[in-house]
C-alpha cells in the first residue's frame, strides 16, 4: 500500500475552484463586480505565471468569508458545488482515484485552495484526507485569516510533513499527481511524480526529468 496524493484544481477537476468561487461571488452579486472580478482574474493570472503573492491573495479571497454568517456561506457553497463544480468533475479522475483505492492505497488531496471551498469537492471523489489552506474560525465566524501556513508551493511540503508525523503513512513508494509548476517542491519529494495535463513549465521539467505525463481530460 502506498500514499496517493492528488492536487485538486486542474488535476481532479477541469478548472480552478478558487478562481471559480470568486467568480461565483461576483455573478451572485455577493461582492462588488467591478473590483472583485478584475482582481480575481489578475490573481489567477499571477498564479498561472508562478508569481502569486499568496498572502495578498488570501487576504483578498478570504475576506468575503468574514463578512457573512456561516449558515449563509454554506448555502452559497452548496449552490456553487451543484451549479459550477459538478459539471467539471472528471470521470477519468474518478477512475484514477478508484484505481488507487482498489489497490489499498491511502488517498489524500493537497491543495492551495482553502478548505471551505474544497472540502465538499473532495467528498465527491470519496477521498477522506484533505490538506488545504485552512481559514481561521473563531467564535462562530470566519475571521478572514488562516491557520498555520498557506498550503502553497513549499508550504505544501511543510503541511504534508506535519501530517505524516501524526499518521502511519510515509512517502515510500508515494505518488503525487499535479498540473502545476507551483507544485514542484512537493513533486520532487515523492517516489512517483506524475504531471497531469501540465502547464508549460511543469511539462518541460517532467520531460527533462523523465516523469510520467498523463491526461485526465480525455
Amino acid at each position: 500500500m502506498s500514499l496517493a496524493i492528488f492536487d485538486l484544481d486542474n488535476t481532479l477537476i477541469a478548472n480552478d475552484s478558487d478562481y471559480l468561487w470568486g467568480q461565483f461571488l461576483v455573478d451572485e452579486g455577493i461582492v462588488n463586480k467591478e473590483h472583485y472580478e478584475q482582481a480575481n482574474a489578475q490573481f489567477y493570472q499571477d498564479y498561472q505565471q508562478g508569481q502569486l503573492n499568496i498572502e495578498e491573495y488570501l487576504a483578498f479571497s478570504l475576506k468575503p468569508l468574514s463578512e457573512h454568517e456561516p449558515e449563509q456561506l454554506y448555502l452559497w457553497r452548496q449552490q456553487f458545488i451543484q451549479e459550477i463544480i459538478q459539471p467539471i468533475i472528471l470521470q477519468p479522475a474518478q477512475e484514477l482515484v478508484d484505481k488507487h483505492r482498489n489497490q489499498g492505497d491511502t488517498l489524500l488531496v493537497i491543495t492551495a485552495t482553502n478548505r471551505f471551498v474544497t472540502e465538499k469537492i473532495v467528498e465527491i471523489y470519496g477521498i477522506e484526507n484533505l490538506l488545504a489552506t485552512t481559514p481561521e474560525f473563531k467564535q462562530g465566524r470566519y475571521t478572514g485569516k488562516i491557520v498555520d501556513v498557506p498550503c502553497f508551493q513549499a508550504g505544501k511540503v511543510k503541511i504534508l510533513q506535519d501530517w505524516l508525523t501524526t499518521s502511519a503513512e510515509t512517502l515510500e513508494n508515494s505518488y503525487f499527481y499535479s498540473d502545476s509548476a507551483n507544485d514542484l517542491p512537493l513533486l520532487q519529494q515523492v517516489t512517483h511524480p506524475i504531471a497531469v495535463d501540465p502547464d508549460a513549465k511543469l511539462r518541460a521539467v517532467a520531460e527533462q526529468s523523465n516523469w510520467k505525463i498523463i491526461s485526465l481530460r480525455t
